[in-house]
């Protein structure tokens, strides 16, 4: 799909969303065959022609401007995520250098050292895709304990978060509002999307759950963006019960991101964490993430 379909696709769809009486405009009591604002009605909200607006929709212009995308932001009421995402569906049409396929990621020395010193706390390093590159002990055991340790540091076998978040039943039940978590990962995914147009990893990926998770196509095809950086969640562990943690990424931009999950002190949650740790001490899982190329299950 080319950049341009998807910037149309995307302003359909929120244009569709936002109802005359969220954008302030009356409709007189009329009667509408549609949800939402109709063409004329957001571009005259942007401060645009109706014609240069539906080209736009249909991906027949020519790139727009920084502050034409600015005022279609402001009139479609987006958030800050939302609107550098429409920046970025914008940039993708633009013709690029060809590069190589780039080879299997791989977690630096810096990120190891970080999952190492956070011996205490569930921490994971993700790939671009959501490819696990690495996990300490603990989070290893908190999010994917079913699964073998060592998987991350061979890329063939590497479990992937968006994946296990729709395809696999034990990671759907550990959380108790499966939907939210749903959401969050699909719309971080169409951010990473409209960021990297051109990998094909990753358009195979979103192929691979569209095809086998109905619930994963069509929160896809509602084109919300959530930039997923923080969140709280309930989770329901197999081995220590119930507990809520709060979600966040540690670090931005290149190279993988390392997500920790922590629980307020003194805190059932922050209890259950530190059962889950002794738990797996006393079956003695190995305690430091999988190198690159090491075989299943060691460290």
């Amino acid at each position: 799909m080319t950049g341009k379909s998807q910037l149309g696709d995307f302003l359909k769809a929120r244009r569709s969303q936002l109802g005359p009486e969220d954008a302030g405009v009356a409709t007189y009591g009329e009667r509408r065959r549609v949800p939402g604002l109709r063409r004329e009605e957001l571009a005259l909200l942007a401060g645009v022609s109706a014609s240069y607006y539906t080209r736009l929709e249909q991906g027949q212009s020519l790139s727009a401007s920084p502050e034409v995308l600015d005022a279609i932001a402001g009139a479609l009421r987006l958030d800050e995520s939302e609107r550098g995402y429409l920046h970025d569906l914008a940039r993708a049409d633009r013709p690029r250098v060809r590069r190589r396929r780039p080879g299997p990621e791989q977690v630096t020395r810096a990120t190891r050292q970080l999952l190492e010193a956070l011996a205490d706390t569930p921490a994971i390093a993700l790939g671009l895709r959501g490819d696990v590159l690495a996990w300490n002990r603990l989070g290893h055991a908190l999010f994917a304990g079913h699964l073998d340790p060592g998987a991350p540091g061979m890329p063939a076998r590497r479990p992937n978060m968006a994946a296990l978040v729709f395809l696999d039943r034990h990671t759907r039940d550990l959380y108790a509002d499966w939907p939210s978590k749903a959401r969050a990962v699909v719309g971080h995914l169409r951010l990473v999307a409209a960021q990297h147009p051109q990998d094909t990893a990753l358009h195979t990926l979103l192929g691979e759950l569209s095809t086998q998770s109905p619930e994963f196509a069509s929160m896809w095809a509602d084109h919300r963006i959530k930039a997923c950086t923080v969140a709280s969640y309930e989770m329901r562990h197999p081995l220590v019960g119930p507990l809520t943690v709060l979600q966040q990424t540690l670090s931005h931009g290149p190279g993988p991101s390392v997500v920790v999950a922590t629980a307020e002190a003194d805190s059932p949650s922050h209890a259950a964490l530190a059962l889950l740790a002794q738990a797996i001490t006393r079956d003695n899982v190995p305690a430091a993430p999988a190198r690159p190329g090491a075989p299943a299950g060691s460290a």
